[in-house]
């Protein structure tokens, strides 16, 4: 997944996006540890796209404006 593809989700969509990635590397170590799983390198690209989604969910937070009512 890329970044720019990240980009056209709502937060909605990422938010939910985040919960069946990390939903998916758990059952992922979990094949590794009992020895049933067959592409190792999948866990390594659902870990990089989590941290593709936090990364653009941090820029958004970053571009909006603040408001600071004192």
């Amino acid at each position: 997944m890329k970044a720019s593809e990240i980009r056209d989700f709502s937060n909605e969509e990422m938010n939910h996006k985040i919960v069946d990635l990390k939903q998916e590397y758990f059952n992922l170590r979990f094949q590794l540890e009992v020895g049933q799983l067959e592409n190792s390198a999948r866990i390594r690209q659902v870990k990089q796209d989590i941290a593709r989604i936090n990364t653009v969910q941090r820029e958004f937070e970053l571009k909006k404006p603040h408001t600071d009512k004192e």
